[in-house]
């Protein structure tokens, strides 16, 4: 089941996080924001449209298959890592940089989740 697990939040991290990525890059490619045709089809020409829908969709079938066998606590904490997987690719992919008050959130974040994990591993019956 561990395995399982891994695999499982693995994917759903993978297609988070492409969604996120993808979702900045179509946005950013969406600008100057004009409410007509042609710019409606100027954001559909771009593949980040779509690889922003692959990842939603993914991250939802995969969230659904993991909510019939995983905690639910952790498992929507884990849910939410792609904030901080977002944030770290953020700086090779756009250039930004990463401010203390940020880090500080990631590893809130990721400790929180491990608290939860911890948690239910304890509360598990063996």
């Amino acid at each position: 089941m561990k395995r399982f697990y891994l695999i499982g939040f693995g994917a759903l991290l993978t297609f988070d996080t492409l969604a996120q990525i993808c979702f900045k890059l179509a946005g950013m490619h969406a600008l100057p924001l004009q409410p007509n045709l042609a710019w409606l089809l100027r954001l559909f020409a771009h593949p980040w449209v779509y690889g922003a829908v692959i990842g939603y969709l993914g991250a939802f079938f995969t969230w659904m298959t993991l909510l019939k066998h995983a905690p639910i606590g952790p498992a929507f904490a884990a849910s939410h890592l792609e904030v901080v997987t977002g944030l770290l690719l953020a700086v090779p992919i756009f250039g930004e940089h990463i401010t203390p008050v940020q880090g500080l959130g990631a590893i809130a974040i990721v400790g929180g989740i491990l608290v939860l994990a911890k948690g239910e591993g304890d509360a598990a019956p063996d």
